[in-house]
């Protein structure tokens, strides 16, 4: 799959919203940085991506691009369900920013934001990010990202949520968070396996198109 969004590149075709949605999001995280800088921002906007299982690089570039394609929206309630599938690159200021809006975030898309990102908000722009979604949060206390997310906060604090968070600090403790490295996952090599499909018949339409 890799060697053909190559070989359609490397014919001089653009990565235009027909190429994107040919890759889709099953073939989204196989882009390297340089064709992902070849993306016209415009074309996100007729394309149906989401690159939350792929490289922080990769959400990283396609956020940036997303937020250019949707500037124009940015003030209209229609802009958080359009920016949403990108958040996974979305820098602190810019979720602080969607904590005042109102945007009801799910818990399945806040666990997925970038970790650094995460761990800066605090305990009432996470309230605001997820707004009625906020009560689902201990569901996800296994998750490590919110767990360091919980540590960092003062027990007394999360108690006023009344949502049943535990594992905040207690008055007069420090809680020291230290980062945990794991090893490549079964799933992760589950995903490189997936690559030996082909892609979706459209993008080799195309680049048989290109050929002749």
């Amino acid at each position: 799959a890799s060697a053909i969004i190559k070989r359609y590149v490397d014919l001089g075709n653009a990565l235009n919203a027909t190429a994107l949605n040919a890759i889709g999001t099953k073939y989204v995280c196989l882009l390297n940085e340089t064709e992902l800088n070849m993306i016209d921002s415009n074309s996100l906007k007729l394309a149906s991506l989401n690159p939350s299982a792929c490289s922080q690089l990769t959400k990283d570039i396609l956020y940036d691009k997303a937020k250019r394609a949707f500037s124009d929206q940015h003030y209209l309630p229609a802009y958080y369900k359009l920016i949403e599938p990108y958040l996974g690159g979305a820098p602190g200021v810019d979720l602080r920013a969607l904590s005042k809006d109102n945007v009801n975030m799910a818990v399945s898309t806040f666990v997925k934001l970038r970790r650094e990102s995460l761990l800066n908000l605090t305990l009432s722009e996470v309230q605001g990010l997820l707004g009625m979604n906020l009560e689902d949060l201990h569901k996800w206390q296994n998750e490590s990202v919110v767990r360091e997310w919980v540590q960092m906060q003062k027990q007394s604090e999360l108690d006023k949520l009344h949502v049943g968070l535990t594992g905040g600090t207690q008055e007069g403790y420090i809680n020291i968070v230290t980062p945990k490295f794991q090893p490549p996952s079964s799933a992760s090599l589950g995903a490189v396996a997936m690559t030996l499909h082909l892609l979706p018949a459209l993008l080799i339409s195309l680049l048989m198109m290109s050929v002749l």
